[in-house]
């Protein structure tokens, strides 16, 4: 990406404290030093936390005598943070974070993860009484809890023998192979029905695109896309999909996005590419950094255009990926949508919303309009840039936020005009015309009801415990940097 060399260039020659290659600090404090000149350069909130300040240390002296008050990296890396402004819906979380396997992270981000394949998410009994129960929304195709036989709906209340509650689900679902415990939904207050199953962790490649296919009501052919995440991994799966999509000849199309946290930029500019096509050169996004990489780059290299063309590049600027891209020149969308619609997810809503008619179905998003980049310790802080370290720590800091081509984005959400959620009573089958969010929106397409809301409108998004919190790249939004 030109951006980064253009910044690097320039920031490298304007920093008080050196940044230069040359720079070789203490090797006990070799990943603080990244640390805390990966931040100071790239942080969007950088100007805000004193300890990045520029003007914090006048030498390189000062700085790693800092920097010795901290033997972990990532205690530095959070105590660097700006807290209220990382994750103001739950302050036990940060969008920013750190890994010290940074292989792990890149798996992460196509798909690949060591998991059992159940998808959870959490309900307190109706009965007031504070227990607390999971339920399976989504099984990863070939997950071992896919050969297992456990499927979407499926009630738990204990783990290896334990009774769930908020405090230990963490800890219950952290051992590589574990045994559920199943229940009967007994309107909210579920009852043990005495089955178990074994399932074991593996690391399994999940391909985003879930369900796709094509409903015929009356005069509309209407196309169905569950998308699960944006990985540009599977680019060519997607425009795959939207290429079976013109040959059906669609009337209208349906996205659903309720478990997508969100994932690569440019796959989401990818899409909105193709659920339409006549915006061909147009601005799809924009990204505002901080105030020292807006001073120093042209504001072109920061935009994100619709585009006629998928290419795709590895670490080392090889061509992984070259194809046309198939668009179905749309006037109106429909999303399926939740609170754990985030990111990447809200991005393609924003982006689109000033062009087309969007239409949005299920509850609230989560409202993330800020995203990331990896760095790395190399001198560009780039995966295949020179001097790379030895050791395998990275980055994943916050450090632009994105806006649509009026300069809006929606921090708290997107709200649907066709309020529903999902009842664990009644999930029904992904993709089925009868799963109820699905059925509502086929309504709203053919008849326009928005039909009865199910839930009210809220105006603040405060997640209820999921499974894809345990994961590094939960709810996240970032640009790839050649």
């Amino acid at each position: 990406m030109k951006l980064l060399k253009t910044f690097l260039i320039i920031l490298f020659s304007t920093l008080i404290v050196s940044c230069s290659e040359k720079d070789d600090a203490p090797k006990n404090i070799e990943v603080q030093n990244f640390v805390w000149k990966g931040l100071n350069a790239y942080y969007l909130w950088q100007d805000l936390v004193p300890d990045l300040s520029d003007r914090r240390f006048s030498n390189d002296n000062e700085l790693y005598s800092y920097l010795s008050g901290y033997e972990s990296p990532a205690n530095l890396f959070y105590n660097l943070l700006y807290m209220p402004n990382e994750y103001p819906k739950d302050p036990n979380r940060t969008y920013s974070w750190i890994v010290d396997d940074y292989i792990a992270l890149e798996d992460s981000f196509a798909g690949i993860r060591l998991t059992s394949g159940m998808k959870l998410k959490g309900a307190d009994y109706a009965d007031g009484s504070g227990n607390f129960y999971i339920y399976v929304y989504d099984v990863v195709t070939s997950s071992d809890a896919d050969i297992q036989g456990v499927t979407r709906g499926m009630i738990i209340t204990e783990i290896n023998g334990t009774t769930i509650t908020r405090a230990n689900i963490n800890n219950l679902l952290n051992n590589n192979t574990f045994t559920i415990h199943l229940a009967d939904y007994n309107a909210g207050n579920p009852v043990s029905n005495g089955t178990t199953i074994t399932v074991n962790k593996s690391q399994v490649t999940e391909n985003p695109i879930k369900v796709t296919n094509v409903i015929v009501e009356g005069s509309h052919t209407i196309g169905y896309l569950m998308y699960n995440q944006f990985s540009r991994n599977f680019d060519g799966e997607l425009n795959a999909e939207f290429a079976k999509f013109q040959t059906a000849g669609l009337t209208d199309l349906i996205i659903d996005l309720r478990y997508n946290g969100g994932g690569s930029v440019q796959t989401a500019t990818y899409l909105g590419s193709m659920i339409t096509g006549q915006f061909n050169g147009e601005l799809f996004s924009k990204q505002v950094w901080n105030h020292k990489v807006m001073e120093v780059t042209n504001t072109d290299l920061l935009i994100n255009n619709f585009t006629d063309q998928i290419l795709n590049k590895d670490q080392q600027g090889n061509v992984i990926l070259n194809e046309a891209i198939n668009s179905l020149n749309l006037e109106t969308i429909y999303f399926i949508v939740s609170e754990n619609s985030a990111s990447a997810s809200e991005l393609v809503i924003n982006a689109l919303k000033p062009y087309i008619t969007v239409k949005l179905v299920g509850i609230q998003t989560y409202g993330k309009h800020v995203g990331s980049i990896t760095l790395y310790d190399s001198d560009n802080y780039t995966r295949n840039g020179n001097n790379l370290k030895s050791h395998t720590w990275a980055m994943q800091p916050i450090v632009l936020e994105i806006q649509n081509v009026n300069g809006e984005n929606a921090p708290e959400g997107f709200i649907p005009e066709v309020l529903i959620d999902e009842d664990p009573g009644n999930l029904g089958v992904l993709g089925d015309s009868t799963e109820p969010l699905l059925a509502r929106t086929i309504q709203y397409i053919t008849t326009g009801s928005k039909g009865v809301p199910t839930i009210q409108q809220n105006t603040q998004i405060s997640p209820s415990w999921n499974s894809n919190m345990m994961h590094p790249d939960y709810n996240n939004m970032y640009v790839e940097l050649k």
